[in-house]
């Protein structure tokens, strides 16, 4: 992982989200320690996954808006843009 000598602009949103979101998983886990029914649990997985995603995008946004114009600036583009690519593989499967 680099360094980044920049704040993110969303930073403090995605934080949010992720709390939001390990929240949300934690009450799946007590859904499924009470036995609710496998669909009403489905149903908030494909929330959360839908959840993730959507931070993902706020996430990419701000590496675009930021990260990369940064590396222009500084002439590391390459670098930066191989980072990306290899991240958005493992992200996107």
């Amino acid at each position: 992982m680099s360094e980044h000598t920049h704040e993110h602009k969303h930073r403090k949103q995605v934080i949010n989200r992720l709390a939001r979101i390990e929240g949300h998983v934690r009450s799946i886990k007590e859904m499924a320690q009470n036995g609710r029914e496998c669909p009403d649990i489905l149903l908030q997985i494909a929330a959360v996954r839908k959840a993730l995603d959507n931070t993902a995008k706020v996430i990419f946004s701000d590496h675009m808006e930021g990260c990369l114009v940064n590396a222009v600036h500084e002439g590391n583009e390459e670098k930066v843009l191989e980072d990306l690519k290899k991240a958005l593989e493992n992200f996107i499967r």
